[in-house]
Formats: structure tokens, C-alpha cells, sequence
């Protein structure tokens, strides 16, 4: 890495942050809360990264079909809504999530009660394992959850926060026996291995949160993250980029200078600052950045070599792309208005990937999007596993890709025919695309699999690869969720403001906001394949 003099005529900042995604929002806007004066940079024309929300065709799609927790009262998201007066509106809806494979549908709604005596009712359950395990499952996720709804029980730890976790010591008892044992594991303790629905639940579940099967996965993560429905989970009206906005648009009104369709082409170190070349010719400067952005990208504007990046990248690696759906559909009679989502599986023999399991967000019914016609959008998606996509030839990539599309599609008449039959708008997006539009490399997504092994515990304090260069997002710790990427932004920033400043974060109050435009929305993340 070279270090160049210090004359510029580059506009300077206490900080800037490279990426809007939620790992960015959220330092940003932790930053200018406590008075920084922040620079933020985006590549796209709006906010978002990965979980945003865009428009093609006069309909708005989610970049990817998922749930968000965090609005429950107390937690981060609501904490922001209600701190800034976001226009956000949330729905609480119930079921959250319907299952689907040949011979089961398991509704999955707000009450752990019902979910396990549902479980409990059907033929061959080992009733007294089940709820054994349920009663172990929910020990854990008391434990580990309230460090997503207080950053500071997150490491790095200053004393009042060591403090702290040891007057919780008994909560963290019954995590002894889990770490470093797979969730399949824990299931042959209490007996309830073999029970084929609720592995179909927990394979499910655990590979869109944990991003691997459950009998691969690190227990903690796993049973911690069997908790998502139940902690402050639901639909964003109109779509994650309203969020998404609204944070910006607080960052904004707090004093930062953000700058949409911005890519970095360049970082490098000017003396004991950083200048960061953006497209444009934009040239900013300032002692800290933070990154919301992949190991490899950072890599890449960096142009030298660290350790620390060539791990975490090596880790990513073993991760996963996604193929994906954008359906516009006439709505089946009787369908509700509200939102919903369906999680189906054609096959639970095959591992869930490839078009074998796959997670649909059906938007809320919105006239005014698709011109008055009552249209619906279904954001459809299915892990594709990157080591086997680039092992293949550029030629057999598109068709590998189109072969998982189809399976999609399959899987779509088989579970859900009455959605399916009435598809008007079929378009698709790969890994391909994602890397076209959000810019991470190769098209990853999902960060770091929670794969069984201790190495997770070693990462829990991210260090900075390069002085004064912090990283953020899905491959760093606390994670993959929007949830855990926005607090992860959150604890960079409280480690560049320093104890001094850290206290100013949170009273300061930005203006009441517009709704957010979506005017910014309107450039696509997708392409007809």
C-alpha cells in the first residue's frame, strides 16, 4: 500500500463510509448522531445494497425475498423510527411465513406455543423430546438475543459492559453444551433427529438465516436464530427501501454529505489520512473509512495485500450467490392484501439449494404501482453454491444458472399453482446480475456460512485490515441479517467516535422527515435473462 504526500485539494471529513448498505446506514447515521461529519458514498442511485427495494416496469420489487426483525419495541429499528420520526409503517403479519413441500404446510406465525404443539400433533412426533428441545432452544435465544437489542453487550466490551455480562453469567449457562456442536447434533441429544418435519423446518430455516443446513450449522447461531419470527419480525410497507431511505435521509438531516451513484474506483493512504477517488472525479478525504462492502472490493481500491482480508475473503468463498425470480402475477381470487411469504420445498431429500428450496415475498396488494390493476410482485429466490458456479466455464455458467431458474419454476406450479398459473411479468436475476448492480465481487451474498467450528468465536471483534479502515457488512461480525449488519455499523462507528463522543449518539434529534421519494428507485437491479 502506498503512502502519498499529504497536499489535496480533496474535501475533508472526520469519516467516510463507503457503501449504504445497512452495515453503512448504520454507521453513518451512529456517526453523525454523534457529531462527526460524515461522507457517504453509494455506487447505486439508491439506498439499500442488498436489501432494498427497486422498480422495473412500473412495479416495485425487494432485491431479495427475505423477512426483517427489529421493530419490536426497544429494538434498534423502532428505536430509529420512533427516535427520527421515520415515515416507516410496519406490519406485524401473521403467519409470517407459510412451509409447503408435497405432503406437509406448517404456518408459521407469532406464537412459539403454537408452532411447537402443531409439531407435537402430528403422526409419529416424540412429543416429550420436542418439547424438550423447544424449552433448550428458547433458553439459548434468551441469552443471545438481547445483545441485538443493547450494542453495547456486543464486543468490544469496555468495563461497565464486562460488567454486565457477568451479572448475566447464569443466562449463558446452557450455551456450554452447544458450542462449538452442530444444531443436528443437538437434535440426536434430545432424541428428535429423525422427526423428517421438523427437520424440514429447521433446514429451512437455517439456511436462510445461517446460510448452511442445520446439521452443518454452529449450534449457538442456529437455535439463537430459531427465535427470528417471534423478536420484532415483519413486512416494511412498500418495501425494505423505505427504511432504507428514511435512514439516509436522517444521515442527511444530522449534517452528513451523501453522494448516490458515487462508486469508489480508488483508496490510498495520504499521510496519516485516507483519500477516497470516486466516480466523477470526486476526492474526499478523512483519517477513517468505513466499508460496507465485500473482502474482496476492499481488496481491489486498496491495491495491497492484508492477512486479514485474504482470510475473511477465503471464508466468504465457501458461501453462496442466489438465482432469482421477479414475477408479476393477477392475484388469485381471494387472496389477502396484506403481504405474505411461502417457503417451499418440491423435494426434502435434495439439499436445499439449487432451486430445491425456495423463499417467496409476495408484496402487499399496491394499485397505485402496477396502474391500478391490482397486480402483485413476487420476489422469488434459491441458494446457488459459488465454488461450483465458478469452477464452470463462462459458457456453462448461463446455463447452469437457466437449469436452477427452471427447477424455480417447477417448484413454483408444484407448491404454489395458484400464484404460478397467473404469472403476467417473468424476469430473473443471477449472481451475475448482483455483482453488475450492488458491485460485490462475483456476486456473493449472504456473508460467511455459520458452518460447526470455533473459528466464529475468534472473529468477534472485527479488526481493521489497514489503519484506520474498518469493515462492515454481512462477512463481519455480529453477521448476515439486516438486524445484525446495521449493528455491526453501529459498533465501527462507536470505535472511531471513542468514548468521548460515543455518549453524543442517540440524544441528538433530526427533523421530521418527508417520505422518502422513489424517485431514487427507479434504476433496476435486474435483467430479462
Amino acid at each position: 500500500m502506498r503512502t502519498m504526500p499529504t497536499s489535496s485539494s480533496a474535501s475533508r471529513f472526520d469519516a467516510v463510509v463507503i457503501g449504504a448498505g445497512f452495515g453503512g446506514l448504520g454507521a453513518a447515521l451512529t456517526l453523525a448522531e454523534g457529531g462527526a461529519r460524515v461522507c457517504l458514498l453509494e455506487q447505486l442511485s439508491y439506498p439499500g445494497g442488498c436489501a432494498s427495494t427497486f422498480r422495473r416496469r412500473g412495479h416495485r420489487f425487494e432485491s431479495g425475498a427475505t423477512l426483517f426483525s427489529g421493530f419490536g419495541e426497544g429494538q434498534l429499528f423502532r428505536r430509529w423510527i420512533d427516535r427520527h420520526q421515520l415515515p416507516v409503517t410496519i406490519d406485524f403479519i401473521d403467519p409470517l411465513v407459510e412451509l409447503r413441500t408435497p405432503d406437509l404446510t406448517l404456518r408459521v406465525g407469532r406464537d412459539r406455543e403454537a408452532l411447537v404443539q402443531h409439531l407435537a400433533s402430528l403422526p409419529g412426533a416424540p412429543v416429550d423430546g420436542l418439547k424438550a428441545f423447544f424449552r433448550y432452544q428458547k433458553q439459548v435465544a434468551d441469552a443471545l438475543w438481547p445483545l441485538f437489542d443493547d450494542p453495547a453487550l456486543l464486543p468490544p466490551f469496555g468495563a461497565r459492559s464486562l460488567l454486565r455480562h457477568l451479572a448475566r453469567g447464569p443466562a449463558y449457562l446452557p450455551l456450554a453444551s452447544a458450542v462449538g456442536r452442530s444444531l443436528g447434533a443437538v437434535l440426536r441429544r434430545f432424541g428428535v433427529d429423525r422427526f423428517r418435519p421438523l427437520r424440514i423446518y429447521l433446514d429451512a430455516l437455517c439456511q436462510i438465516t445461517v446460510q448452511c443446513s442445520a446439521e452443518e450449522a454452529e449450534a449457538p447461531f442456529a437455535l439463537s436464530t430459531m427465535d427470528y419470527y417471534y423478536r420484532g419480525t415483519g413486512h416494511v410497507r412498500g418495501g425494505i427501501g423505505q427504511l432504507a431511505g428514511a435512514l439516509l435521509e436522517a444521515t442527511r438531516g444530522l449534517g452528513a454529505e451523501v453522494h448516490l451513484a458515487r462508486q469508489v474506483r480508488q483508496l490510498e493512504r495520504v499521510g496519516d489520512r485516507w483519500r477516497v477517488h470516486a466516480r466523477g472525479g470526486l476526492e474526499v478525504e478523512a483519517p477513517t473509512v468505513v466499508a460496507n462492502l465485500l473482502p474482496h472490493n476492499v481488496a481491489r481500491l486498496v491495491d495491497a495485500r492484508s492477512p486479514r482480508l485474504e482470510r475473511r475473503a477465503r471464508r466468504v468463498e465457501q458461501g453462496w450467490g442466489a438465482a432469482m425470480l421477479y414475477l408479476v402475477v393477477d392475484p388469485p381470487p381471494g387472496a389477502a392484501p396484506e403481504a405474505h411469504h411461502l417457503e417451499l420445498v418440491p423435494d426434502p431429500q435434495q439439499d436445499f439449494i439449487e432451486g430445491h428450496h425456495l423463499f417467496c415475498s409476495i408484496g402487499e396488494a399496491h394499485p397505485t404501482t402496477s396502474a391500478g390493476r391490482g397486480e402483485r410482485t413476487l420476489t422469488v429466490s434459491t441458494h446457488v453454491p459459488m465454488a461450483k458456479l465458478r469452477s464452470l466455464d463462462p459458457s456453462e455458467q448461463g446455463i447452469y444458472v437457466q437449469s436452477v431458474q427452471d427447477r424455480m419454476r417447477r417448484g413454483l406450479a408444484q407448491l404454489a399453482p395458484e400464484w404460478w398459473s397467473r404469472v403476467t411479468l417473468d424476469m430473473s436475476g443471477s449472481p451475475r446480475t448482483f455483482e453488475r448492480f450492488t458491485g460485490r465481487a462475483h456476486g456473493y451474498v449472504g456473508g460467511i456460512p455459520r458452518r460447526r467450528g470455533l473459528h466464529h468465536y475468534l472473529d468477534l471483534i472485527p479488526g481493521c485490515p489497514f489503519p484506520g479502515l474498518h469493515l462492515v457488512g454481512d462477512s463481519v461480525f455480529p453477521g448476515q441479517s439486516t438486524l445484525a449488519t446495521a449493528m455491526g455499523g453501529i459498533k465501527a462507528a462507536e470505535r472511531v467516535l471513542g468514548p468521548s463522543r460515543r455518549a453524543l449518539a442517540g440524544p441528538r434529534e433530526a427533523r421530521a422527515l418527508p417520505q422518502p421519494s422513489s424517485a431514487g428507485l427507479e434504476s433496476s437491479t435486474v435483467n430479462q435473462r
